[in-house]
């Protein structure tokens, strides 16, 4: 084979044992340092940084102190050890460096930089996401980029490495309510219909279970027009989706319990909490924690004093939600007012407290309302101690959930109670099989294609919103990754559970006709999970939002600004595919004149 043309090494490999050896480099300038007469280049690679230096020759000294900063150049020269008092130690190459004999630009740059790379800055984000090209060029996101793809292929192994076998599923597909937006795309050859991009693989891994595909996986990509979050990229996210065949919710779990523990303790120095993860069921979880995703490093416990406080004066707090949150010691005022202020700024009306004094007597502006006789019976509610501090939320038993759970948060992070060395695992399990929307109609709260528990006896017999299915989330330190469920493969239960928010059989036979027919000739008992790869990557690099851990995200709006997309078609296109745009006639003659 041919030697390469534009280097021998790279700019992270060369080492003293190297010194005295022709070699060649090439990469990115990254600094240059003309010292008059000489003149020293830092080049830059995904794998390191290389000190090249001139020697007194004028036309290269001169030429190489020209070069714009992020030019490509290939250097040819010689490894020389660098006086010791010159070394590098933050570089694997900080002992060596090139003696340039020959320098050649490969790529100039002609545009001024719209930021420094690999500087300490703060860069606007809508800047550096279009120049995403500039900004993937510096370590952070490059470092982010590697361990994606070192977990990936880790993920894929043990996948394998455990009998399942990778398969591929469509993109093009067809559109299904299954919770968030499809993405739609026209078809050209069928007039007035659409594909869709899947939300997820969901239908199609069912089918492969129904033939004869025992274990599945694949790194799916999944499409959902959903607004952003620091957690959440809209358009695109991945998956490790996973189906099994002649499965329970145990056997999924005793799959994926390992590969998560593994994987984040293969890629982080910190503890990682060994399984098998707690299991929380949910109405536990929204008690407890206020909230489906709790992250169990917090150690605070919220309780429920709702009937407490019906027996007391305090008339806010009686025929209403009261959730209370104990502390260990007493508090400053400055304390108290800063948790005022924060339980004002999330819409509570106030935040109550009772402080406990040595002689287990209470202090606190709710005291007077807590008759003598009751005190005793709230020690034990609360467990109080001498030196703790109880706050109370109290609102509906919705807002009261959600505002215990905003007061946990920042009680913990007040007082500095969250352990970030670790990661902490659990399982959410037996989530409702139906919730009331916005509405006041029932609906599905998580997915439809779960197994309700009880099975069809209890679609026919249970108020639905009591009926609970074998669905499950597992959660790492507050954040969701993934969910999962024991499926529905049985057509009768199918049916009665869509009839059950307001689908007929028509609707199913619509809707999911491939899912629904194929059921009919025989499907295994089936279940699965698809832990969400950007989160993992996220939570494993420390990552403050989700857009740092992929290659070319979309910004909050769903824009992709370096790309232009969305973006304007000429009509010509749109005719191809049967569309005709109903737009302000403003906004039609501004996208022509654009044209």
């Amino acid at each position: 084979m041919e030697p390469n043309i534009y280097r021998t090494h790279n700019c992270g490999e060369l080492r003293i044992s190297d010194v005295g050896k022709e070699v060649k480099v090439a990469g990115f300038v990254e600094t240059i340092r003309d010292l008059g007469g000489l003149v020293f280049l830092d080049i830059r690679d995904m794998y390191g940084i290389t000190q090249v230096v001139t020697s007194g020759v004028t036309d290269a000294v001169d030429f190489a102190s020209h070069i714009p900063i992020e030019s490509t150049v290939t250097v040819s020269g010689t490894v020389r050890k660098r006086d010791e008092e010159t070394y590098n130690p933050k570089i694997p190459t900080g002992e060596v460096e090139i003696v340039i004999s020959d320098i050649k630009v490969l790529g100039k740059r002609t545009k001024n930089l719209p930021f420094e790379v690999n500087a300490d800055q703060d860069v606007r984000e809508d800047l550096r996401l279009q120049y995403r090209f500039l900004d993937l060029r510096g370590k952070k996101l490059q470092d982010n980029l590697k361990l994606r793809a070192e977990v990936l292929q880790y993920l894929r192994s043990q996948m394998i490495e455990q009998g399942f076998l990778e398969v591929q599923t469509p993109i093009l597909t067809s559109s299904s309510p299954e919770g968030a937006r499809d993405y739609l795309v026209p078809s050209r050859v069928h007039p007035g219909k659409f594909y869709a991009l899947p939300q997820a693989p969901q239908q199609f891994k069912q089918l492969l279970m129904v033939s004869g595909i025992d274990k599945y996986f694949q790194i799916a990509p999944c499409f959902r027009d959903e607004d952003a979050r620091a957690d959440r990229a809209p358009g695109e996210f991945y998956q490790l989706d996973m189906e099994m065949a002649y499965a329970t919710q145990e056997d999924v779990f005793s799959v994926i319990e390992p590969v998560v523990y593994n994987t984040f303790t293969k890629f982080s120095n910190k503890k990682v909490a060994a399984y098998p993860f707690p299991r929380i069921p949910y109405k536990e979880a929204m008690l407890k924690y206020g909230c489906d995703k709790p992250d169990l490093r917090n150690p605070l416990i919220i309780i429920d004093l709702s009937e407490f406080f019906n027996k007391c004066t305090f008339k806010p707090f009686q025929n209403t939600t009261v959730r209370a949150i104990k502390i260990h010691g007493r508090q400053s005022k400055g304390f108290h007012e800063k948790m005022l202020a924060f339980a004002q700024g999330i819409g509570m009306g106030g935040l109550g407290y009772l402080e406990v004094q040595e002689d287990m007597s209470y202090k606190g502006p709710i005291d007077k309302f807590i008759p003598d006789e009751l005190k005793t019976e709230l020690k034990d509610l609360a467990g109080l101690e001498v030196d703790d501090t109880i706050f109370f939320i109290a609102d509906t038993e919705k807002k009261a959930t959600e505002y215990a759970c905003q007061i946990r948060t920042e009680l913990a992070k007040r007082l500095d109670l969250i352990d970030d060395s670790l990661y902490q695992f659990c399982w959410i399990t037996d989530f409702p099989m139906y919730e009331l929307d916005e509405r006041g109609e029932l609906a599905f709260c998580h997915n439809p294609f779960s197994m309700p528990s009880g099975g069809l006896e209890a679609l026919e017999t249970m108020n639905p919103l009591d009926i609970t299915a074998d669905q499950y989330d597992i959660v790492c330190n507050g954040i969701e990754l993934s969910s999962g469920a024991v499926r529905n493969h049985d057509p009768k239960i199918m049916e009665k559970a869509f009839e059950i928010v307001g689908y007929g059989k028509d609707v199913i036979e619509e809707k999911f006709a491939a899912l629904y027919n194929a059921f009919q000739f025989g499907a295994p008992p089936h279940a699965g999970i698809a832990p969400g790869i950007d989160r993992m990557i996220m939570l494993l690099t420390e990552s403050d939002t989700i857009r740092d851990v992929i290659a070319f995200p979309m910004n909050s709006k769903a824009q992709d600004l370096m790309m232009g997309a969305p973006g304007n078609v000429t009509p010509e296109q749109l005719q191809d595919v049967h569309i005709k745009l109903d737009l302000p006639r403003d906004s039609f003659t501004n996208r022509i004149s654009k044209e």
